[in-house]
């Protein structure tokens, strides 16, 4: 068999080629041979020394992808000019984006080998994903956003006396509301405590308070104790999320309803109890798992070591959480 030098042989593009990280191969279709240069067999995790067809080298590929890239590689024989597919690859449990670029149709084909070159594209396809899962929490975040606002504006204009007076009343509200924004927004550059856990809660849940200071619906009882600035922006986030599910469907949409939060160490972890009474009455044969409650539970899971667990009574919601000391200073 030839060497991978012999096989593509010496070039004085090659260092180009290396450099952009390209993947030379040839495929010939009558026999379903498949060769690559010394780069293609590592991205494929394949030895050179050993005999290669498509279909062999198709078993790398992802279980969900295989399929398709079979039937989209078989279908290139038919397309006049240059193709791109982008595909996963499986090598034990490590997944690799690659991208297979080529000219199709058997049109002067020469040989009877189809020729053409594989990308590692894993780096961009992350990016890509990242900025998705991030664009859906921002539209997440807004849609919260414009909601919080129309139940501030009700809320207001029930315990209001006159335009004016809900005028004030609701741009304070909308102010602090920002403020909670913020608080949930990290802020990088910081070091040492970001800020005290009492305050967290009182920022955050400011704009929902009718008499203000915690004397009317909304009673906070936690330790007095410093949080880091990533376990403040993670918990800001959790509570802005509960409380915005609260307003909502829970205790903060209605006059009557009461939110109480208390919270101490056991052990050496941070333990949080978010009981809400007095609000509609809660169906129990409804999944209330929203996008909201998996962003707070991966947040907690990840951000914070801990666990979070919902008891949906009909009086209203009881919501457990468990921090990991050791997180809460960073």
């Amino acid at each position: 068999m030839q060497t991978n030098h012999d096989r593509w042989g010496p070039n004085p593009l090659q260092r180009a080629v290396d450099a952009a990280g390209i993947a030379l191969w040839s495929w010939n279709v009558d026999t379903d041979s498949f060769d690559m240069d010394e780069r293609g067999f590592e991205l494929w995790d394949v030895s050179s020394k050993e005999d290669l067809t498509f279909e062999h080298l198709s078993e790398k590929i992802h279980p969900a992808d295989r399929d398709r890239v079979r039937a989209a590689f078989k279908a290139t024989r038919a397309v006049v000019g240059p193709y791109e597919i982008d595909f996963r690859t499986l090598i034990g449990t490590k997944v690799r984006w690659i991208s297979a670029r080529g000219r199709g149709s058997d049109d002067d084909i020469i040989n009877r080998a189809m020729i053409g070159v594989f990308l590692d594209v894993t780096g961009r396809k992350q990016a890509e994903e990242s900025s998705e899962l991030m664009a859906g929490e921002m539209s997440h975040r807004v849609k919260n956003l414009l909601v919080v606002a129309s139940g501030l504006a009700r809320i207001t204009s029930r315990s209001s006396s006159d335009v004016e007076d809900m005028t004030n009343q609701l741009t304070r509200r909308l102010i602090a509301l920002g403020r909670a924004h913020d608080l949930v927004r990290p802020l990088p550059g910081h070091e040492g405590d970001a800020a005290l856990l009492g305050d967290i809660f009182s920022v955050l849940l400011a704009p929902y308070d009718d008499l203000g200071a915690f004397a009317g619906r909304i009673r906070v009882s936690v330790p007095r104790m410093g949080v880091g600035e990533n376990a403040a922006s993670s918990l800001a986030l959790v509570v802005h999320e509960l409380a915005t599910n609260s307003l909502k469907y829970g205790s903060l949409s209605c006059d009557e309803g009461v939110l109480d939060i208390s919270g101490g160490m056991e052990g050496d972890n941070l333990r949080i109890v978010w009981t809400e009474q007095g609000g509609p009455e809660i169906d129990t044969t409804v999944d209330h798992r929203g996008y909201g409650n998996k962003l707070v539970q991966a947040t907690i899971e990840n951000s914070l070591g801990g666990t979070i667990s919902y008891d949906w009574s009909p009086s209203g919601a009881l919501v457990t959480i468990e921090i990991n000391g050791e997180l809460l200073g960073s």
